[in-house]
């Protein structure tokens, strides 16, 4: 663990926000390489990156916020917290496809091609911010005695986000990463055999979903916050919520596609 990447005087660079932003440099950079073969419009998908990008930030800050609402309600000085903190990433996921969706119908652009393309991206970016938790000592998991425990000794980390010390931890940071590039590789795969547009997109965010439900039950921090105290996380219920729209979805656009195909 190395939450300080850089440090001059009091200055310091931190580790989470560099991995971050390379996973941010790479999934852009993966999603204009498929548009530029996709034949669209280099600017407007540039533009949309941009959209994205801030969007993601923000969704993510904002989930966080309203998950640790009373937190920051009794101690409004640390919600200065949120401008270091990555977030939720389910609320930047949410933020980003919804504003993804109305920049794509403002300017007229193949939405569920464009959300197939992007879904890739999401994931491979997932898989390189994570280890930016793991350096931050963020998103950490509950103790274990298994042989690939991890245990984290930074005192920044523990005062920063609570990161336990000296005790051997699930690494759910490695899980998630490990996951999400699980993902990258089912929608890269499904991308190349897609039978209709939006498939990749809601298949990514199904399986997102429910593995995400999964690796919930391995975390230790409370930050995340829960709908049902020890029982239902905050991540789990959205995930619920995900899921359902994910089936949903994926049965319309197939069936749209179906119908079109007989036209």
């Amino acid at each position: 663990m190395h939450p300080k990447l850089l440090t001059i005087g009091s200055f310091y660079l931190p580790t989470y926000g560099v991995m971050l932003a390379i996973a941010y440099l790479v999934a852009i950079a993966l999603l204009t390489r498929k548009a530029d073969r996709e034949g669209l419009p280099k600017n407007e998908i540039s533009d949309l990156s941009i959209a994205i990008l801030a969007a993601a930030i923000l969704g993510a800050k904002a989930l966080l916020a309203i998950v640790d609402f009373k937190e920051y309600l009794a101690d409004p000085a640390s919600a200065s917290e949120l401008i270091r903190s990555g977030g939720v990433f389910q609320g930047g996921l949410i933020a980003a496809t919804v504003v993804a969706l109305w920049y794509i119908r403002r300017h007229r652009l193949p939405a569920w091609r464009i959300t197939d393309m992007a879904a890739p991206s999401i994931a491979l970016g997932e898989a390189i911010g994570r280890w930016g938790c793991l350096a931050a000592g963020c998103c950490y998991g509950k103790p274990t005695n298994v042989p690939w425990a991890i245990t984290f000794r930074n005192p920044f980390a523990h005062e920063a986000v609570g990161t336990p010390l000296n005790v051997p931890l699930h690494p759910t940071q490695i899980y998630l990463s490990l996951n999400a590039l699980l993902l990258f590789a089912i929608c890269e795969w499904v991308y190349r055999h897609k039978k209709f547009d939006g498939q990749v997109f809601w298949i990514y965010v199904l399986g997102y979903a429910l593995t995400r439900g999964i690796i919930e039950e391995f975390r230790g921090d409370l930050v995340r916050g829960f709908v049902v105290p020890g029982v239902l996380s905050t991540a789990q219920f959205i995930g619920i919520l995900m899921a359902i729209a994910s089936i949903v979805m994926l049965f319309v656009l197939r069936r749209r596609g179906a119908v079109a195909q007989e036209a």
